[in-house]
């Protein structure tokens, strides 16, 4: 039986509303280590996706950076990289201005092929599932790899947490074998 994106989606996706600044989205991306949310609106209706590229799209054009911007405010030194935080501080932009929109989706019932080759055919990292208009899953190419790895069976075993495993998060971890010759002492008897 193929895996459905039901069965691997992250079902509590962070979220960001249409009228957050640049400064929340920041925010929120930095707070819980990813790099792109869905944009809700009030009643979960997905009408847009943010990423740190958009949220800095202007930002590298006003200075004329490449693509690779962020390399060059890193080795720039303090100037530049006080002139990035002082435009996350100071953009009155919101998500409805910079996100990406409309958004490229699938259903919960989209098979693993499916989810993977909407990844590669729009160059996208994560997919939003909808249902009804309605946000209720997201699958990052991490859930997509961490479900080939570790198959069926283990995505059913009650260790696997795709909330812990979705989005942009950290997989699970795995129990650690203990290394050969590290046994525990025989009991004196």
């Amino acid at each position: 039986m193929p895996i459905n994106a039901a069965s691997i989606m992250t079902r509590q996706a962070i979220t960001a509303r249409p009228d957050s600044t640049v400064a929340e989205v920041a925010r929120l991306l930095n707070n819980h280590d990813i790099s792109a949310v869905p944009v809700c609106a009030d009643d979960g209706t997905l009408v847009g996706m943010i990423s740190e590229g958009d949220l800095m799209r202007p930002f590298r054009q006003e200075h004329s950076l490449r693509r690779a911007w962020w390399l060059d405010v890193l080795s720039s030194g303090a100037a530049l990289a006080r002139a990035l935080a002082d435009y996350i501080q100071q953009d009155g932009r919101h998500a409805c201005d910079l996100m990406t929109h409309p958004v490229i989706t699938a259903t919960e019932t989209a098979t693993q092929a499916e989810i993977a080759d909407l990844l590669v055919r729009h160059h996208i990292k994560r997919v939003p599932i909808v249902r009804e208009g309605q946000l209720v899953g997201i699958v990052s190419r991490a859930d997509l790899i961490n479900a080939l790895v570790l198959g069926h069976d283990a995505i059913n075993h009650r260790g696997w947490h795709p909330s812990r495993a979705g989005g942009d998060n950290p997989a699970p971890e795995k129990p650690r074998k203990r290394p050969i010759g590290d046994d525990p002492a025989p009991a004196a008897g």
